[in-house]
This record gives structure tokens, sequence and C-alpha cells, in this order.
């Protein structure tokens, strides 16, 4: 991979985690006025409120996140293949673009776990994105802490979470070989 190909696919990546952040905050009913949701409805604005009235939410799921999320991945594999392989192959363009979408979907919640473990560590509890971070996982957490309780203070449910995440990752990865 050289670098030009590198620095299409990052800024491709980079927006397309900010628009499943979007899905995500929204699926989750996080906190819209926190700094960091106001960044990400304003990033995704532009693109997102075209497709709202096209495609309208179903039972609290913003599908117009998620179809502007699918077109992302789809625009990434077809500007990769354009550019770097000379040659396109819509079918393949949407099946890639499907798998990238799940791809950045798994890494964008090993990364929101990871900073939300570090946080956890270095703040005192009065970040703003530490509490999006929370409000995101939270979901996720709540049921492994049930069974598995804290360590002498020490909260196992996100490591838990970010090796089944993996587990997962590799599994769904292995399927698709």
């Amino acid at each position: 991979m050289n670098a030009f190909q590198f620095l299409v696919e990052i800024v491709f990546d980079l927006f397309l985690m900010v628009v499943l952040l979007r899905f995500w905050l929204q699926l989750v009913k996080a906190d819209f006025y926190n700094p960091l949701s106001q960044f990400v409805i304003k990033a995704t604005a532009p693109l997102v409120n075209p497709l709202r009235r096209i495609i309208p939410g179903l039972g609290g799921v913003d599908l117009a996140s998620l179809v502007l999320a699918f077109i992302i991945a789809f625009a990434k594999i077809s500007t990769v293949m354009l550019l770097f392989s000379a040659q396109f192959d819509p079918v393949n363009a949407v099946i890639l673009g499907a798998l990238t979408l799940l791809k950045e979907a798994f890494n964008l919640v090993f990364w929101v776990l990871i900073l939300r473990a570090i946080l956890s560590w270095v703040s005192q509890g009065n970040n703003p994105i530490e509490a999006v971070f929370h409000q995101l996982t939270e979901p996720m957490c709540r049921p492994i802490r049930k069974i598995l309780p804290p360590l002498g203070g020490l909260d196992l449910s996100i490591l838990v979470l970010i090796i089944g995440l993996q587990f997962l990752q590799i599994l769904f990865m292995d399927l698709i070989r």
C-alpha cells in the first residue's frame, strides 16, 4: 500500500467512524448536548439531513445515518478500486462496502472501549467525553457486570467486552474467508 492509498483510506475510515458514531449515539439515546455529540451531529448533518427526507427512521433507529455509512463504505471501496487497481466491479464493491462497514463498526466499539478505560484511570469523572463514552458502552457492559462483579474496585467488564469483541471480529473474518 502506498502513502496516497493510505491517506485516501484513512479519510474515508475516519468519516465513516463519525457517521457510525452518530448512529450509535442515537441508538443509545446519548446526551446530544454533550460537546462530542454536538461535533458528531454538526459534522454529519450536511449529509444525513437530506437523506432523512427520503429515508425515515424506523422504531427509533436512524436508518438515514446507517444508509449514509454504507454509502461512505461503498465510496471508499469504489475509490480504492478505481484509483489503485484499475478495475471496478460493482458487485464486489457492494459486498466489500458492507464488510468494511461492519469492520469499522467493530473498530469503533473497540476504540471507544479502550478510550473509556484509559479515561477512567486518568479522569476525575467530570469529563464530558467520558460521560458520552459511558452512555455508549454501558448497555454492553451492564450484562457482563451482573455476571462478573468488580474485583476490588477494578471493573473487568470492559476487558471481557474487548476480548469478546475481538473474538467476534476474528470469527467473522474467518467465516468470510
